[in-house]
């Protein structure tokens, strides 16, 4: 959950510089533990190009991932 605060504040310069690279860093690292929320932010930044090459495949399957059941919570997808 940290990490994808961290990602929010450089993606929005919330008390850092705006840094889509480090942003990206920080979803990803989010991201690939499960978290939702840094799933579909990391979505968008393949979307439109932000800290990564611009790429509709993986921004489509990053929102897939944020999408899908957690097999642990049956079905129940649930985020602080």
């Amino acid at each position: 959950v940290a990490q994808f605060h961290l990602g929010a504040r450089y993606d929005n310069g919330y008390g850092v510089p705006e840094d889509d690279v480090e942003a990206v860093r920080w979803y990803r690292l989010a991201a690939e533990q499960g978290y939702a929320r840094a799933q579909n932010n990391l979505g968008l930044q393949y979307l439109y190009g932000e800290g990564v090459p611009e790429d509709d495949v993986l921004a489509y399957m990053w929102w897939n991932l944020a999408a899908a059941p957690t097999p642990f919570l049956a079905g129940h997808r649930t985020n602080p």
